[in-house]
């Protein structure tokens, strides 16, 4: 089974979402996160690697059991004379690459192709190498920690994202839209209002990424705390659900798979306690013959990996919580508090599940 998390910025999956990822991965089931505004710069001016495939990009890391950089580490098949003590041996290389292609095909199952990649980064049947493309290859490229290691914040926030899928054992999808603050929006007032008329919501670039990860569950943010960016991408989920059924050409059902989750922490600085608290009818796109309810993810004995997820995300402590030791504080508080309202025994998380009535 495929969760797919989208997240309006790096961390705010792992803040609001990450007790629920840390149980669904320890079920073994697979988690994507889509991060939509993590560009930094108009669609004119992006650095190359914002535009790391076709439009604004779509990277993916899969299988999600991807382990190593390999801008890191030096060829595998250097002369005998380098060949260091850890270097595999020509039968264990094959029989990792058997576990890598029954890990492919698993990870690919419910298509008619697979992915095949060789461990020995070689081209297979004629294919360009993965790392010789710009569009492919390890993540955390050069470039991209050179520009973090510079001081680019939205390289950093990126680094930080990819380190936070390693961590929780997910794949990750970049968008490279660029952040609200690099589309004109300013202060408070602007951020944190209603989204210009100009700026609509990426819908079709979701629905596009979303249908090619073909999930069971896809989770958008319920906007809570009215940021700009946050708001764009729940107005996404609630189009989505405007699809209904399809009779030409079928499409997946949304309503059952759309679930929003609350925006921590915002949620805990607002005192958030239902919809009604998000101000004037954010779900007024809502098909009648659609509801939404809460449900709460009992995340007890994920809790403390959900803060060590949180902590991946350095840059933005400090802004957010002072420091590690306040975010912990707040994770934990907020945590016991939906559960007392979920009637959870511990900590808990509440999402918003669509349904049809």
């Amino acid at each position: 089974m495929t969760h797919v998390f989208v997240a309006p910025h790096p961390d705010d999956v792992a803040l609001s979402c990450g007790g629920l990822i840390a149980s669904l991965r320890e079920l073994g089931q697979n988690v994507t996160i889509i991060t939509v505004y993590s560009g930094n710069g108009d669609g004119d001016r992006l650095t190359g690697y914002q535009r790391e495939a076709l439009g604004f990009g779509s990277k993916a890391i899969w299988p999600v059991t991807e382990a190593f950089n390999r801008s890191d580490i030096l060829a595998d098949w250097p002369t005998a004379s380098l060949v260091p003590t850890w270097a595999a041996t020509e039968e264990g290389l094959a029989a990792t690459q058997s576990e890598a292609d029954a890990a492919a095909k698993r990870f690919w199952q419910r298509s008619s192709w697979y992915r095949r990649a060789s461990v020995r980064n070689e081209s297979l049947a004629g294919q360009p190498v993965m790392d010789d493309l710009s569009t492919q290859g390890a993540i955390l490229t050069d470039e991209v920690m050179d520009a973090a290691a510079a001081g680019d914040l939205m390289a950093r926030r990126r680094v930080e994202d990819e380190r936070f899928a390693y961590f929780a054992e997910a794949s990750i999808v970049f968008l490279d839209l660029p952040d609200a603050v690099f589309r004109g929006y300013e202060g408070d007032e602007q951020l944190l209002g209603s989204p210009r008329h100009d700026d609509p919501a990426p819908v079709e670039l979701l629905r596009r990424e979303i249908a090619r990860l073909e999930p069971q569950k896809v989770y958008f943010p319920l906007g809570v705390g009215g940021h700009v960016d946050h708001q764009l991408c729940r107005e996404a989920g609630v189009q989505l659900l405007q699809d209904g059924r399809r009779w030409v050409m079928p499409g997946p059902e949304y309503a059952g798979i759309v679930t929003f989750y609350e925006d921590f922490p915002y949620a805990w600085w607002n005192e958030f306690r239902g919809l009604a608290d998000l101000g004037p009818n954010p779900f007024a796109g809502l098909p009648a013959d659609v509801s939404l309810r809460p449900e709460f993810a009992d995340i007890t004995d994920q809790l403390e990996r959900k803060i060590m997820g949180i902590d991946l995300y350095r840059s933005q402590i400090e802004r957010l919580f002072d420091d590690t030791r306040a975010m912990a504080d707040a994770t934990r508080a907020y945590g016991r508090a939906i559960a007392e309202l979920g009637g959870v025994d511990g900590s808990a998380e509440r999402y918003w599940a669509s349904g049809r009535v």
